[in-house]
């Protein structure tokens, strides 16, 4: 047993600590910054491995509902989903081949969107399959003109 405060507690403080000592206001912003790395990826920078992607995620979770950017934050995680699964952008034709490496990259989407947004997530997946956007398309972050489309800001 952890003294002194639960090992939740601790993560917690140490992930802010972190994103302050590089220059950051917020979890948010750090990852902001960084719209096409991994979830994976950015852990490893903040926490050099004493941070796992789920922790990482929880926080900026928990940013986006205080900030009432939930939306906002899903459109991002498909951003860093469509930037590691399909690197050279949307596939221009979506054979078997092509048709598995969208499924993986929206099932991964999928697996990080909270709960409240699943069903929204579940008919952006199926617009994409059933009406492709350009081959090459690559947002380069959540503000892409297609994604805010697809999937708009919450009311706040």
């Amino acid at each position: 047993m952890n003294k002194g405060g639960s090992s939740h507690d601790s993560w917690k403080t140490r992930l802010y600590e972190w994103v302050r000592e590089r220059g950051y206001t917020s979890l948010t912003a750090f990852a902001e910054a960084r719209p096409t790395t991994s979830l994976v990826a950015l852990a490893e920078e903040l926490g050099g491995g004493a941070v796992s992607a789920v922790q990482l995620f929880s926080g900026l979770v928990a940013e986006a509902e205080r900030n009432h950017q939930v939306s906002r934050l899903v459109r991002g995680q498909l951003v860093r989903e469509l930037s590691q699964g399909l690197p050279d952008g949307w596939p221009t034709v979506l054979d078997e081949a092509n048709r598995f490496r969208v499924a993986k990259v929206l099932g991964l989407w999928s697996a990080f969107t909270p709960e409240t947004h699943q069903a929204r997530v579940d008919r952006v997946g199926d617009a994409l399959l059933a009406m492709p956007p350009p081959p090459g398309w690559c947002p380069l972050g959540p503000d892409d003109e297609l994604l805010c489309t697809l999937l708009p800001d919450e009311m706040a």
